[in-house]
């Protein structure tokens, strides 16, 4: 018999063709909430789940006796608590590589976009105001041969680092846990402490997970290293930056503006400060939202699900350490 699995987003029907060659399964593709009872009733007979955005927690796992695996369609896995699912036995996998191109260029040009305002100046057009030459107070920032610093030097930090290098010719520092050779030796990167990369960096990308060492990295002691000229960019989670720091760096310029993708509350609220900030370009966290890739995503979680449950190691299985128990 196919062993059951439940996906809870929607997916392309290739891929949700692939899943059902192999698997028996229950199919939602928006799911309010996890109590919804039709759910509950799928998830206590399932040995496999598919999707991304909910917390995987001891809760929800107490209501699924039989899982196996958990597949996120999503490089992150904050929403994961891997301690319950490791000492459960349960795999957990993500979605690396398939989407580092395509959030390196969103990111990319978050930076370009907010540098050289150029949400704000289409604005300015369609609003009418173009009526002559634009005086200088609505100039933007070179890109070209700055400084930019990366925090989080993983796969998409290098993406950023490779487009900065080679394509507008920037000198790079990075940050990170561990040293990045391959950076350093392809685009001229130079690894520095974090209070270093703030100060001389002028335009600073936020690229790393969120953990409990980087909760709130970036906060109103960060933002006073800056250059007044700096632009900040976050494109890793909401949590791993004080939004009330950022507001009042903006509204002080302490900084020259932000761009950025994600936020502590999404979607964001519609009366939050930063939403009435010129200097800021807002994204609604669609880093690697292209069709092309999020099908790739969508395809590279299913492959992990199949696998797991044909007893085969999932591509990108997060807690390798089960392996070693098996």
């Amino acid at each position: 018999m196919k062993p059951k699995v439940v996906i809870y987003k929607k997916v392309p029907d290739e891929v949700l063709s692939y899943i059902k060659e192999y698997c028996q399964v229950s199919y939602y593709e928006n799911l309010d909430s996890w109590l919804n009872p039709e759910f509950l009733k799928d998830l206590h007979d399932a040995r496999g789940l598919l999707g991304s955005g909910m917390s995987i927690n001891k809760e929800l796992l107490d209501k699924a006796p039989q899982l196996k695996i958990v597949c996120n369609v999503s490089v992150g896995y904050n929403n994961f608590d891997m301690d319950e699912l490791t000492s459960r036995g349960i795999m957990a996998t993500n979605t690396p590589d398939v989407l580092t191109d395509t959030t390196a260029d969103t990111i990319f040009g978050l930076l370009l976009s907010a540098a050289r305002r150029i949400c704000e100046m289409d604005r300015f057009v369609k609003d009418g105001k173009w009526e002559r030459l634009i005086e200088e107070d609505l100039f933007g920032l070179d890109v070209h041969h700055k400084v930019l610093g990366i925090i989080g030097m993983g796969r998409i930090g290098s993406a950023i680092a490779k487009r900065a290098n080679f394509g507008f010719d920037m000198e790079i520092l990075y940050h990170n846990r561990s040293r990045n050779e391959n950076a350093e030796e392809l685009y001229g990167a130079k690894k520095t402490e974090l209070d270093e990369l703030l100060s001389k960096s002028d335009f600073i990308c936020l690229m790393t997970p969120l953990t409990e060492e980087t909760k709130d990295l970036i906060s109103y002691r960060e933002f006073q290293l800056m250059k007044k000229t700096a632009i900040f960019i976050n494109g890793s989670r909401g949590e791993t930056v004080n939004e009330e720091a950022l507001v009042e760096a903006l509204k002080n310029r302490q900084i020259a503006g932000a761009g950025l993708d994600v936020y502590k509350e999404e979607p964001i609220n519609r009366d939050h400060a930063l939403l009435e900030m010129k200097n800021t370009v807002t994204l609604p966290h669609m880093g690697s939202a292209t069709s092309e890739t999020r099908a790739k995503m969508a395809y590279l979680a299913a492959e992990n699900l199949v696998r797991g449950l044909s007893g085969e190691t999932p591509l990108s299985l997060i807690n390798k350490s089960l392996l070693t128990a098996r």
